[in-house]
């Protein structure tokens, strides 16, 4: 009976989602009382350098190959180019493997940093929870990550999607709320460290200050990249003029695995979904190699074997608030016609420091003089965006009025979301606000699969929950 009320609720949740689709779009009211927005001072603890010579910091994974059976482990020592291995091992304590990592380091005007070391971490078993360790001794470091199931239509998993973060105390309360979130991977959708509001060696220190305060998350679980605005850092008065250079040093990106040709652009699969990172500051524009790969990776996508299409990029193609407005319409004008063919089913994006989610519209229909109309559009994703991890800029509070019909939830405040993917057919998607201090969502909706939910695959659908109902009745 307890499993038959939950179904009958999820049930509900989604007729109740499919009633306010068009509604009126909600601008909220909630007026937050905000720390400053100013970097935490370098003697936080969150900055604190580990004890011991040599100590590895700054540690951080992300997925090393397209099915989500390797990681890449990163790791900065202050000192000495050793320790360059891992040792793993699925029993805590006990290490049966050594993987040997890469090591390099760069110079930034005239901060030099530490060595950096990557290490990929492969052949490994889906669903099994990896102890690793770095370094020996003293200095030696131990934590753990989990990976992902196996690539599957009916896989579940709960991702955290964070932007725009930063190093301030608003920053820190982000990263706790999400913590405690339960998600598996984070999507960051841009804009890590914001080193690049300071001048001279104060960048690099910035970076790894970053490196220590997020590593309480980024250590145990993956974070999948995507570069913001505030990566690029072009900076020809300290005579630093190679875009990404910091970012591109420190966070590798699987894109190989993908035929890309820059670590800015690639995807992953991931259990049930397939995951898309574009790159806004990087030439996108027809015949550009960014399109060619689009293009190719788009005809790659099995929506049998992972449903769920997601795409990343920092700035919003849609977005009703007076900060950044319009930047995305030159993205958005070459992109979104294939968002709405392959039937994307959500892009999140990062940019403008507050909260924001559209109904499914499109724009894609021209007439010769170039005008065009934004109109309701089942094919089309929802967008949102997610800038709002709470960076030293402060929050853009400052909304268009009237709220455009288009946008369906918008806020200015700072927090993180989670997207939790039940099954092939639906996933609850929650955006929390920091101030409530608890999990209940500020704004939250069914999210129905724009491929097993369209109306050509009802007969295999049906199939499908005949199935699982079978299944149920007999467990």
């Amino acid at each position: 009976m307890q499993c038959l009320f939950l179904q009958l609720v999820f049930a509900l949740c989604i007729v109740i989602s499919f009633l306010s689709f068009g509604n009126a779009g909600i601008t909220s009211t909630f007026i937050r009382s905000e720390w400053p927005s100013t970097d935490m001072p370098l003697d936080n603890e969150v900055f604190a350098i580990p004890k011991g010579y040599n100590a590895p910091q700054q540690v951080h994974i992300t997925q090393g190959d397209y099915e989500g059976k390797a990681v890449i482990i990163s790791w900065v020592t202050p000192d000495e180019p050793e320790p360059n291995s891992v040792q793993y091992g699925t029993s805590d304590k006990s290490y049966e493997f050594t993987a040997e990592g890469t090591v390099t380091n760069y110079t930034f005007y005239k901060y030099k940093s530490g060595y950096i070391h990557h290490c990929l971490v492969g052949d490994l078993e889906y669903d099994t929870k990896y102890y690793y360790k770095i370094g020996s001794g003293d200095s030696a470091r131990e934590f753990w990550f989990r990976t992902p199931p196996k690539v599957d239509p009916d896989a579940s998993y709960k991702f955290g999607i964070i932007g725009d973060l930063g190093q301030t105390f608003n920053s820190l309360s982000t990263l706790q709320h999400y913590m405690k979130s339960g998600g598996q991977t984070v999507l960051f959708v841009g804009d890590l460290s914001y080193a690049d509001r300071y001048q001279f060696n104060d960048v690099g220190l910035r970076w790894d200050t970053w490196g220590r305060f997020a590593e309480q998350s980024v250590a145990y679980q993956p974070w999948i990249w995507s570069a913001g605005n505030h990566e690029i850092e072009y900076m020809p008065y300290m005579d630093e003029v190679e875009p990404f250079k910091s970012y591109t040093q420190r966070y590798l990106t699987p894109y190989l695995a993908s035929n890309s040709s820059s670590p800015l652009w690639y995807a992953i699969r991931r259990a049930s979904a397939h995951i898309i990172v574009l790159s806004a500051y990087s030439p996108f524009v027809k015949y550009t190699p960014q399109w060619h790969w689009l293009r190719e990776e788009l005809e790659r996508v099995d929506r049998e074997k992972t449903p769920w299409l997601i795409v990343l990029m920092h700035v919003p193609c849609y977005n009703s608030n007076e900060a950044h407005f319009q930047e995305g319409e030159s993205i958005q004008s070459v992109f979104e016609s294939w968002f709405v063919t392959y039937r994307v089913d959500v892009v999140f994006a990062g940019h403008v420091h507050a909260y924001e989610r559209s109904y499914r519209i499109s724009s894609i229909n021209y007439n010769a003089s170039g005008y065009h109309d934004t109109v309701p559009d089942k094919s089309a994703p929802i967008y949102i965006t997610v800038g709002d991890g709470g960076n030293q800029e402060g929050l853009a509070g400052r909304f268009r009025d009237p709220q455009p019909e288009y946008s369906a939830f918008r806020e200015a405040s700072y927090g993180h979301s989670t997207l939790e993917i039940r099954n092939r057919t639906h996933a609850l998607y929650h955006w929390n606000r920091n101030d409530d201090g608890k999990k209940v969502a500020t704004d939250a909706f069914v999210l129905r699969n724009q491929y097993w939910a369209h109306n050509h695959r009802r007969r295999k659908l049906k199939k499908h929950i005949q199935m699982v109902i079978r299944e149920n009745m007999t467990a």
